[in-house]
């Protein structure tokens, strides 16, 4: 059993407005991503980690078509709360989750998927893809300091996909051991365990800021 987590609990803070309602060729955000991972055959439930603001259109959402909705928690005010308040609410049949944020809804079905196969070998992957632009650093001025070598440098992005028990092991040591972890892939490495990259071949942005919302929209059907 494959379980999806979710996590759209954020602010919006950047965007000035709940970005997840924001439509996108009519549907918003939220429910396009979420239509993904109903339509993905590999994934079996899907909890979503989310504000109560968004609990009513949710709740709406499940009543019109996305079945495989189990449950609807409440986030935490960190990322790594949420995703731990998600890995308590799991079937306790689920072998396999796959952790992905709310404001990515351009994950293709098939990205899904090829993440969950590889999970179940390597126990532990991320979707990215390879960093192709020159890269960087400044001062605090702003001034252009030195390059940053991009050999072997990645971009994460979600769904990260891991067996159940590593994923669960790694979220008790972060809360146990106190530390503020953006994403699964550092929880993980916490434990002293490799995880793999799945590369992806398609746009898979995040929304964050309003100009995002033009972008996905030139690739959306």
């Amino acid at each position: 059993m494959t379980s999806a987590i979710i996590v759209a609990a954020g602010s919006s803070r950047r965007m000035g407005f709940n970005k997840l309602l924001a439509p996108i060729a009519g549907i918003p955000v939220l429910k396009r991503t979420l239509g993904v991972f109903q339509a993905c055959a590999a994934i079996d439930e899907i909890i979503v980690v989310t504000s109560d603001a968004l609990r009513p259109d949710l709740t709406a959402w499940c009543a019109s078509g996305l079945a495989k909705i189990t449950q609807i928690i409440t986030g935490g005010v960190e990322r790594h709360l949420s995703v731990h308040a998600g890995l308590q609410a799991m079937n306790p049949a689920c072998q396999i989750v796959a952790v992905h944020d709310g404001a990515r809804p351009l994950i293709s079905v098939a990205q899904v998927t090829r993440c969950i196969d590889a999970a179940r070998t390597k126990a532990a992957v991320a979707c990215a893809r390879p960093m192709t632009e020159t890269l960087k650093r400044c001062d605090n001025e702003g001034r252009i300091i030195d390059s940053i070598d991009r050999t072997n440098a990645w971009i994460m992005e979600t769904p990260q996909v891991f067996q159940r028990d590593l994923l669960v092991r790694a979220y008790d040591a972060v809360l146990r051991d106190g530390l503020h972890v953006t994403d699964e892939v550092s929880a993980v490495q916490h434990l002293g365990e490799s995880v793999f990259v799945v590369e992806n071949f398609e746009l898979n942005p995040k929304i964050t800021f309003p100009a995002d919302i033009l972008l996905a929209q030139r690739f959306v059907d």
